[in-house]
Formats: C-alpha cells, structure tokens, sequence
C-alpha cells in the first residue's frame, strides 16, 4: 500500500472518530442543558399581576404583564423577573428554589434604561392552579413583596396569574 493510499485511510478514519466524539459531546451537552431548564420551566412564563401597596392599587397600575425567564446560566437556582417597564421598571436576577417553586433575594440590582434600583424580593411564591384568571379559567398563580431601594419602607404586593393565552385573560 502507497503511503499516501494510507495517509488518507489514516486521515479518514481519525477524522471520523473526532467528528463522532463531538456529536457525542454535543449531545449530553445539550441534553443536561434541557434538564436544567425542565427543572424551572413551571416558573418561567407571562403574568398578568396587579401592584398592590397595603392592598391597594395606589399608582392605578391595574392588572399589567411581567415576564419570568430563564438565565443564560441555564442552572434551575435563578431566573428573571422582569416588569418590562410596566409598573417600577425593573429586571433581576433572582435566586429560586425550583423544587418548591419560591423565590426571594435581597437588594437584586436592576439596570432599565439607566434607570438603577435595588430590589429586595421576598415571599415569592408560583401555585400550580392556585387562582382564577379574569377570563374565568383556572391558573398558576405568582405572588411576591416588593421593595425598592428609592422607596425604602414601603413594601409592594404583586399578585396575579399566568397568562396562557385566552383572550378573555387579556386586561
């Protein structure tokens, strides 16, 4: 056999053997990836909340939308809440707990359009079917306090329900 017949035969099968340990990698990559995110995926989704201060709606906010998702660190111990400029303007990172569905976190530090607060979350919790929407279908309901730091004292209520995608449910 050439030396050059057995170069390719070599560089063929070495080629083969690097292109199928990466397929292999990749896949138990992506696959503990989807693990991750299955373990917080019942916290992420649209809220429709109201914000209540001593159970009132002060500002007349209403029922607005905030949005939770997942972190690009992908891990199931933090996810974003984030108002889309909706009631305080504010996004954090806030810690979890996926297994029994809380969430909380002292002064989170939140950046909206340069509009910089800390946010101090607590008792914030998802219930799986735990209210009734306004379209009259049952939900998850998420519920949190709120504290920001250019209003120190005055603990916000945000209570609401998950929004799946029935027009009724629409504010």
């Amino acid at each position: 056999m050439s030396f050059s017949k057995l170069f390719q035969k070599t560089g063929l099968l070495l080629l083969t053997s690097i292109l199928s340990l990466s397929f292999i990698s990749c896949e138990q990559t992506e696959s503990e990836a989807l693990e991750s995110d299955v373990v917080a995926a019942d916290m992420h989704g649209s809220w429709y909340v109201e914000f209540l201060s001593e159970g009132e709606d002060i500002y007349g906010f209403e029922y607005q939308l905030i949005n939770t998702y997942n972190t690009s660190e992908n891990n199931g111990s933090s996810m974003w809440i984030d108002d889309k400029s909706h009631t305080w303007d504010f996004k954090v990172n806030c810690p979890i707990n996926a297994s029994s569905k809380t969430f909380s976190g002292e002064a989170l530090y939140s950046n909206v359009d340069d509009y910089e607060v800390d946010v101090t979350i607590t008792n914030g919790k998802i219930t799986e079917g735990g209210t009734t929407s306004l379209g009259g279908y049952s939900a998850d309901q998420i519920s949190f306090d709120a504290e920001f730091s250019d209003d120190a004292g005055t603990v916000y209520q945000v209570i609401g329900y998950r929004h799946v995608g029935y027009i009724e449910d629409v504010p």
